[in-house]
């Protein structure tokens, strides 16, 4: 069913399927794939079904929506393993919840009081002056990282950027560091015991990564898309104002700025796979003046495979980086 796509698309399908469904890697393949990776492979009641299930979706959308992804696994299952088949009187009658604001609707015209330019022009205002971000070209900086790849353990993580759009992340997780690159046009995730231990990223993951790259440098943040359009939204009871981007080809890149501080709180990025598409959300905070410049000393990653910590500990700006942390890693071996 999922042949012949990149391996990145493909692990994003499996995170998709996890979201959609509430399970994790095991709940699908068996515990023993948690010990034995080769274990992955092996026949499971739930991998049949899940055939059948995007069998159904595909010729549902076909018939139905003219090709159009509009139902996939995510429309009737929503994050429970059996789909619900009876509305819940709890939710029409009861208290309604928070809508996601990841999901907000942005309108095609500038709304409010402020255009996409005044709310940027407001964001480089707040971090120090237009002038004064412009002058930054790299960054070295030090801390500690975790997620599902430490077992939520904190490890110690080193962080290169170099202006207009490189980045480096070098993770000391046990048995052999994790590496994410890009190197201004290809990205690379190269990470020991793993059944892809060096992974090229395609799509909308490599343009993802090029999204985060340019973040590091805020006067090129305008560039990551051609056309903004602004909207608001709540994020964590805090009122923000949403820049969209978009641009031909593309998919839209949200930018939340707290209503505030008018500092950037979320970015959210969109990726397609096979059954659907999943959202990767960072979300940005504990900001400090480094050479009179505000950066974010905390981000927080969530995407439907996991989610991860990085908090800086340190930060040097505009000192020389060794061009070879951009390269593309060498396959990883275990040590």
């Amino acid at each position: 069913m999922l042949k012949g796509i990149p391996v990145d698309e493909f692990m994003d399908t499996m995170g998709f399927f996890s979201a959609s469904l509430g399970l994790n890697c095991t709940g699908c393949h068996g515990l023993a794939a948690a010990q034995d990776v080769t274990k992955f492979a092996d026949e499971t009641q739930l991998k049949q079904t899940a055939r059948k299930m995007v069998l159904m979706v595909n010729a549902l959308n076909k018939t139905s929506f003219g090709g159009a992804r509009m139902v996939t696994c995510y429309s009737c299952h929503r994050g429970d393993r059996v789909p619900r088949v009876r509305p819940w009187l709890s939710e029409q009658y009861g208290t309604p919840s928070d809508e996601d604001p990841n999901e907000v609707q942005v309108s095609s015209q500038d709304t409010g009081t402020s255009s996409a330019d005044q709310i940027f022009g407001r964001y480089f205002q707040q971090l120090g002056g237009l002038q004064q971000v412009s002058g930054l070209t790299s960054l070295i900086a030090k801390g500690t990282y975790e997620g599902y790849d430490t077992e939520e353990e904190k490890v110690p993580v080193e962080v290169f950027a170099k202006a207009p759009a490189q980045s480096a992340m070098f993770i000391h997780v046990p048995g052999g560091d994790k590496i994410e690159v890009y190197d201004g046009r290809a990205a690379w995730i190269a990470e020991p015991q793993t059944p892809a231990p060096l992974m090229a990223l395609t799509g909308g993951k490599l343009d993802g990564a090029r999204v985060e790259a340019m973040l590091f440098f805020p006067p090129e943040v305008k560039q990551i898309r051609s056309q903004w359009r602004v909207g608001t939204a709540k994020v964590d009871g805090h009122r923000t104002q949403v820049v969209e981007g978009t641009g031909a080809g593309q998919l839209p890149v949200k930018l939340y700025f707290d209503e505030d501080s008018g500092l950037l709180a979320r970015m959210v990025r969109f990726t397609n796979t096979i059954v659907g598409q999943v959202t990767t959300q960072a979300d940005y905070s504990d900001y400090r003046s480094v050479s009179g410049v505000k950066m974010p000393f905390k981000w927080t990653i969530t995407w439907v495979d996991g989610q991860s910590t990085i908090e800086l500990t340190e930060v040097q700006v505009n000192a020389p980086i060794d061009p070879t942390k951009f390269a593309r890693p060498a396959t990883p071996s275990a040590h």
